[in-house]
């Protein structure tokens, strides 16, 4: 079709005449409403952008002699990462002569694997890097599904704690009109109401 043709169609249908491979021969041109194409477009490649995942790998650092109580801590942060669909790179840094046992760090790396064995798994074996013996954790959720879980926890939380405050303001409420339809209760009278109230007792 000529060009002519084609702008006298788009201009009647009240549509853009838009080349669609321009390097084709004939080139191609279709009828199209242009902003309309370009929002859907903006649309798609937003809506992939929140799709993707970006593979965040996280380090923990320990000693083969690590404390026990510094071995449960750098435990619990292992594990968070591991919660939260991250993998985490353990790094073992031998100094002096603990560089001739190796056995103290593979031991550890392989207690350390058992012990978050619920929330990860060993992606790359221990292996030696020098001073340092290497191990990587792999997350048994992926990023999305952590993500998921971490927004419905915390939905939960809120909501139990809007209806925890609605149950205490209900709780209020009936309390203060309690109070307003029980009739007061008549004062004892003691020794000091039979004072004379113009007597100074300072």
């Amino acid at each position: 079709m000529r060009i002519d043709d084609a702008l006298r169609l788009a201009r009647e249908a009240e549509l853009d005449l838009v080349e669609v491979a321009p390097m084709a021969r004939p080139p191609v041109a279709k009828l199209m409403d242009y902003g309309k194409f370009k929002y859907e477009n903006a649309q798609k490649a937003r809506e992939t952008r929140r799709n993707q995942t970006n593979t965040v790998i996280k380090e923990m650092k320990l000693r083969p002699k690590i404390d026990s109580h510094d071995y449960e801590t750098k435990k619990g942060h292992v594990v968070r990462f591991l919660k939260a669909g991250d993998k985490v790179k353990i790094t073992i840094m031998f100094r002096g002569r603990e560089q001739s046992r190796p056995e103290l760090g593979y031991n550890l790396l392989k207690k350390l694997a058992e012990d978050v064995g619920e929330f990860g798994f060993v992606e790359s074996s221990p292996k030696q890097d020098g001073r340092n013996m290497l191990m990587v954790l792999g997350p048994h959720k992926k990023k999305t599904e952590a993500r998921a879980e971490v927004r419905a926890e915390r939905d939960r939380r809120a909501a139990e704690r809007q209806a925890d405050a609605a149950a205490e303001r209900t709780e209020q409420a009936d309390h203060r009109a309690q109070a307003a339809t029980e009739p007061h209760p008549k004062r004892k009278r003691g020794p000091v109401d039979n004072l004379d109230a113009d007597i100074d007792l300072s």
